[in-house]
């Protein structure tokens, strides 16, 4: 019989919120200062703000209501990706300006350093989308740690031995964040798993709520795409705007097209819709540098929604049982292979516009190293929080209260009356 109660999380989680917030305070105070530059690479307060919104919309309101589709598990869902979303930002701030620390003695940030935060941020809630449900806050704020330091060192390697350009290093987050979460579900992963958990389900409601999310994603998409393009090459941000409206919105049709194609009675499935209209999102984001035609985005959305669905429809329940991977959010099908599309798509325009073999064949070669490189460190780094979290000091849930808000949260309308 389960034990009636999940293990009280008292002596980890309230401590090491006040550690972190306080280390981070204490931090920010000696060694963080505001940037006094007001126009940085021709960007100016005005013209960042309006994007900086969007895209915290998309980290808080968008993946936070994606995690509420669970039909017990809407609160934590929706408030644990806020808490991991501001420790990550934190975070990301400090781990970024390490550099700018070492030769000036100070961080300096602005508000594109804020944007880049909460992009690395986001890195970190596609991860933890892959445990949903299966772990508790603490687990969770260890991952959103651990996953920053390894995509900023990424970033960092990146731009350091290959000298990839900033905005290309970053785009990877999907990539890694999808990498890194299965691996970490494979080394977190509970025997006896092979059927679903007996709270993993769906209703109408939450549903509802889960598919409010991905609006907000695909309103804002765009701007996540296109907030850290150089504003000095005319057109540039604005063929970005473009390409990603038109990779979301071939990609919802063709979502919408497969999931009624792939189903026996010829019905649409939300959860395909909901999941991958954001495919073109994901990959036309990868491939964006090298995109430059209309048609080329479409396609690309095109190609990815059908890679997605028809992963989401099949590739789950297939790694579940012969690589004992519990993707809770279908992670791989949503943002791993729409990343590794748009990297190919990538890999392939570029090729297409070099004139001189001898240039073509060195991007590529450069281009497949970026993507081993990013694939290598995820899994390593997946493999490192993995094997920290099976530490049964971090007190996981029992299978029994998985998928279950009432272990976490406290909920006085369902008190026992005496």
């Amino acid at each position: 019989m389960a034990p009636q109660y999940a293990p009280s999380l008292r002596s980890c989680l309230g401590p090491m919120l006040l550690v972190l917030q306080l280390g981070f305070i204490l931090i920010y105070a000696f060694y963080i200062e505001i940037e006094s530059n007001v126009k940085v690479y021709g960007i100016t307060f005005s013209n960042l703000y309006p994007e900086f919104q969007d895209v915290n919309v998309m980290v808080i309101l968008g993946f936070g209501y994606m995690c509420t589709f669970l039909v017990r598990y809407g609160f934590s869902g929706s408030g644990f990706n806020l808490l991991v979303a501001v420790i990550a930002t934190q975070w990301a701030i400090i781990l970024n300006g390490i550099e700018n620390w070492y030769y000036r003695g100070k961080i300096r940030i602005d508000l594109k350093s804020l944007v880049v935060a909460e992009m690395c941020a986001a890195s970190a809630l596609i991860s933890i989308g892959v445990v949903l449900g299966k772990t508790n806050p603490v687990h969770l704020i260890l991952i959103a740690l651990l996953e920053v330091s390894g995509f900023v060192l990424n970033e960092w390697l990146l731009q350091t031995l290959l000298k990839v350009p900033p905005l290309n290093s970053i785009m990877l987050l999907h990539i890694f964040a999808a990498f890194f979460g299965l691996m970490l579900t494979r080394i977190l992963y509970r025997k006896g798993s092979e059927q679903p958990f007996e709270k993993e389900k769906v209703d109408r409601k939450t549903g509802l709520f889960s598919i409010l999310g991905t609006l907000f994603l695909c309103v804002f998409w765009p701007s996540f795409n296109s907030v850290l393009v150089d504003n000095r090459t005319p057109g540039r941000r604005l063929g970005a705007v473009l390409s990603t409206y038109l990779a979301l919105a071939v990609s919802a049709v063709t979502a919408a097209a497969v999931s009624s194609l792939s189903s026996p009675k010829g019905k649409l499935n939300p959860i395909h819709l909901q999941s991958c209209m954001l495919a073109g999102g994901v990959s036309i984001g990868v491939s964006m540098p090298a995109v430059h035609q209309p048609w080329e985005a479409m396609a690309i959305g095109f190609t990815a929604a059908v890679v997605s669905t028809i992963g989401f429809r099949y590739l789950k329940s297939h790694m579940l049982l012969a690589f004992k991977c519990h993707d809770t959010c279908a992670v791989l099908s949503t943002h791993g292979l729409p990343g590794l599309l748009g990297w190919l798509a990538h890999l392939l325009l570029q090729i297409k516009d070099c004139d001189d073999h001898t240039t073509a064949i060195r991007f590529a070669v450069f281009h497949i190293c970026s993507l081993l490189i990013t694939i290598s460190l995820s899994l390593c780094m997946g493999i490192i929080t993995g094997l920290l979290l099976k530490w049964n000091f971090w007190r996981p849930p029992q299978d029994k209260k998985c998928f279950d808000d009432q272990a976490f949260w406290e909920f006085p309308h369902l008190a026992v009356q005496k």
